[in-house]
């Protein structure tokens, strides 16, 4: 294999790692093809998210963070509340901080990588990955292959990659909690807007916004669990969300009944993983690094990550040099995050 300045990126996943690491490689000079496994947006595309200020000032280096305030909201301020509903403190977010959902700031990355002249593949799930002498190949669900100088594997907290680099890289551990995410018209509960108010409840920690001039309830529920319960319905959801917060005398079970869009899922994390790379494959985002959505740092650290490996791809002609370059830029800062995401979700927290 030659030591050739790399020039051509496959990146497998287009969630915000994948399209965001695209955007980055993009501006740096590389040619970079995105294949997404979903038709289009994303799995859990009704879940919403915050964008730290971290995460907007990666996105800001990759020309995007315009772009992503247009479809956003400031989040301004955190208070935290107790089951009777009492205030325990405030204080302010450092800024800017954004929140949106998870299918706008897809939707907002692939069409700037689009613009930009990216190619953006749907319907293609990487399932396997080979090396050869000059590059490697990626083959995919519907039969296609695609080839490049180096793969990226953004693929989420299930990577194909990581395996592909490592078959026996650890399996995403559940955390032992559910999250629901939901919608509800108006304000009920007459919440100051563009403030996350957080209740700790008795049997669930819960949070809720008011987007200024979206004119709904935004709000979420970590409900903990033995054992995962995926397959639910959205009434179902909003069911296991309700036993656990209509005791407690707060807003969150009037929120919760009154909600006209529900999704929930499991909360998986994974506390490290051993390789990051190989010659010629990197992973970044949760294939890497994956949190519980707790600390609110999923997007902002994917965001980074894309930075810092296209300034790694840029800075060495050897890619596996520079993915060691970036996995000892990320990994120490990534690892600390997710255990520090744990531990604000355990219960008690």
């Amino acid at each position: 294999m030659g030591l050739v300045a790399v020039r051509t990126v496959i990146v497998a996943g287009g969630g915000v790692a994948g399209t965001a690491t695209a955007l980055a490689l993009r501006d740096a000079g590389f040619e970079v093809e995105i294949h997404e496994a979903h038709t289009s947006g994303g799995a859990d595309g009704g879940a919403f998210l915050t964008v730290m200020r971290n995460g907007m000032a990666a996105l800001a280096a990759i020309g995007a963070a315009e772009a992503v305030t247009a479809v956003s909201f400031p989040a301004r301020a955190v208070a935290l509340h107790d089951d009777r509903g009492q205030r325990l403190g405030h204080r302010p977010i450092e800024g800017p901080a954004r929140s949106l959902t998870r299918a706008a700031l897809y939707r907002v990355l692939q069409e700037l990588a689009i613009a930009r002249g990216i190619t953006v593949r749907h319907g293609r799930r990487m399932i396997d990955a080979t090396i050869g002498p000059d590059g490697v190949e990626a083959e995919f669900d519907d039969g296609s292959r695609a080839a490049a100088d180096v793969l990226v594997g953004a693929d989420g907290i299930h990577s194909r990659t990581r395996r592909v680099i490592d078959p026996q890289a650890p399996a995403p551990r559940y955390a032992g909690q559910h999250v629901v995410y939901g919608y509800t018209p108006g304000n009920p509960a007459g919440l100051d807007p563009d403030e996350y108010h957080m209740i700790r409840g008795s049997r669930a920690f819960a949070g809720l916004t008011v987007p200024g001039g979206d004119g709904r309830t935004w709000w979420f529920a970590r409900v903990h669990g033995a054992e995962p319960a995926a397959g639910l319905s959205p009434e179902q959801w909003r069911d296991l969300a309700l036993r656990t917060c209509r005791d407690d005398a707060t807003p969150v079970a009037a929120v919760v009944a009154a909600a006209t869009r529900i999704v929930g899922g499991d909360a998986y994390d994974i506390p490290t993983t051993p390789r990051w790379h190989n010659a010629r494959m990197v992973l970044a985002g949760d294939a890497a690094h994956a949190a519980v959505p707790a600390a609110a740092q999923g997007a902002s650290m994917a965001a980074e990550d894309a930075v810092a490996l296209a300034a790694a791809l840029a800075g060495h002609d050897d890619p596996e040099v520079a993915f060691a370059v970036y996995e000892q830029r990320r990994r120490a800062e990534t690892e600390e995050t997710v255990a520090a995401s744990a531990r604000l979700s355990s219960p008690g927290q």
